[in-house]
């Protein structure tokens, strides 16, 4: 196992670079300056010229002052020792300082992460242009050895657990298998619902040294050094995130609710069909209330809801709506439209709500609806999935008008707003949009044998 594993080769070029990068030297001011920005330290020298600031850095690799602008009083300049030439760049301060898009607590810090770029982009800039071109992501051998055991241990666990996690059977932890291995392997092995997710990148400031998981080699720099995907774990350089596959796969670790938490990642990271609050929820109501008078119309109590909100978010998939603790069934229901309207990205996409407008808008009966089939085929799969069970489940709801007075159109009215949004928050938009929501839900319940 653990020692069977042949680590990836990361390349150390860049790393020893940042080693050789000159140092920060702070050029103390000799006299006592008046009016300097408290924020800054006694490397401020007041209001002086580009000419004086080059006299007082020449000849030091490194040095750095700072001074405020005979040109635009009130505006201060950042003076470097770089390459045998004084750089001058425009300081700012919020709270943090910064001359870029990188903040930083010290102007020491902005300094030794500036003159580290500054010397790895000037030794290396043809080598970082191409360091994208043999990424070991898309050549993991070094990963085959491991997918065959890590499918057995995964078959083993699974019918305990759904988390996906590599242990060994003696539950020791194989720490040295990174998680672009552990990745690979979820991909092979264990992901039966192969839903396409984008990784979601964000800026990460990493402590102590990093390799991108994507070329292997060394991420610089003293803070923002690349991204991390919050929902998997992977890290890349920023540039590196540009040729990444759409192929995350969420750790159940990282994804801490199951409300507002985006739909695509949810069902990846459970590894089910649909979100389990869909499947439970209809699950319930389909057991013992389809034919609740106003079903889906009548509200439950809210803080009843939320107690549902809660139970999911705590317990996922375990969490007990049963009559015994909720014997309202609006309550489920009520949770379930709550989970559509919590979504960062709706059930019918921001991407695709002008097309279904669009599509609703269109007179001929069956041209609307070829139309509406086209536009439903542009959605993400999980979105489709998700949408078609649910039209199934209304439709069976309308099969029993009689008892609960909710047929397509009422149920149109509810679930429109709450299954599309406009891009743009405009309540102008919105309203307009209203009847063509309710209409687009309404065929998509009459027809949902014809368009899924």
């Amino acid at each position: 196992d653990a020692e069977e594993y042949q680590p990836p080769i990361w390349k150390s070029y860049l790393y020893q670079l940042q080693q050789e990068a000159p140092r920060p030297k702070r050029i103390i001011c000799p006299r006592e300056v008046e009016n300097r920005p408290k924020y800054y330290g006694r490397e401020f020298h007041g209001i002086i010229s580009r000419e004086q600031a080059d006299e007082i850095l020449a000849g030091v690799e490194g040095a750095y002052i700072l001074r405020e602008s005979q040109r635009q009083p009130g505006c201060y300049t950042l003076a470097l020792r770089f390459g045998n030439q004084t750089l001058n760049y425009r300081l700012f301060y919020d709270g943090k300082h910064f001359v870029g898009e990188k903040r930083f607590e010290s102007i020491h810090d902005l300094v030794t992460d500036g003159l580290i770029t500054l010397y790895i982009e000037t030794k290396a800039s043809e080598y970082i242009s191409k360091m994208t071109t043999n990424p070991i992501y898309e050549h993991i051998g070094y990963a085959t050895l491991l997918r065959e055991k890590v499918s057995r241990r995964l078959s083993r666990t699974k019918n305990e657990s759904r988390k996906a996690s590599v242990t060994s059977e003696e539950n020791t932890p194989v720490e040295k298998i990174t998680s672009l291995v552990r990745r690979a392997a979820l991909t092979q092995n264990d992901n039966h619902f192969n839903y396409e997710k984008a990784h979601n990148f964000k800026v990460h400031t990493f402590r102590g040294p990093h390799w991108c998981e994507y070329c292997a080699n060394f991420m610089w720099g003293l803070i923002a050094q690349g991204v991390r995907c919050s929902d998997c774990g992977l890290n890349v350089h920023k540039q590196c995130s540009k040729y990444v596959p759409n192929d995350c796969q969420p750790d159940l670790k990282r994804i801490k609710r199951v409300y507002c938490c985006d739909l695509t990642t949810l069902v990846k990271a459970h590894n089910t069909q649909r979100p389990m609050v869909v499947d439970s929820c209809i699950r319930e109501i389909e057991a013992r209330g389809l034919k609740s008078e106003g079903l889906y119309r009548v509200s439950g109590f809210t803080e009843h809801i939320e107690d549902v909100k809660m139970a999911f978010d705590r317990d996922g998939d375990k969490a007990d709506i049963s009559a015994s603790i909720y014997p309202d069934i609006n309550i489920i229901a009520g949770a379930l439209k709550l989970y559509f309207r919590d979504l960062p990205i709706p059930v019918i996409t921001y991407d695709t709500y002008s097309k279904f407008i669009e599509a609703a808008k269109i007179s001929n009966p069956d041209e609307r609806l070829e139309a509406i089939h086209e536009v439903l085929m542009l959605l993400p799969a999980a979105h489709y999935e998700t949408l078609r069970y649910l039209m199934i489940h209304l439709k069976k709801v309308t099969m029993h008008e009689k008892e609960n007075f909710m047929n397509a159109e009422n149920l149109g009215i509810v679930f429109g707003p709450t299954l599309m949004r406009p891009p743009e928050d405009s309540t102008l938009a919105t309203l307009n949009d209203m009847r063509y929501q309710k209409l687009i839900v309404q065929i998509l319940i009459e027809n949902e044998d014809v368009l899924f």
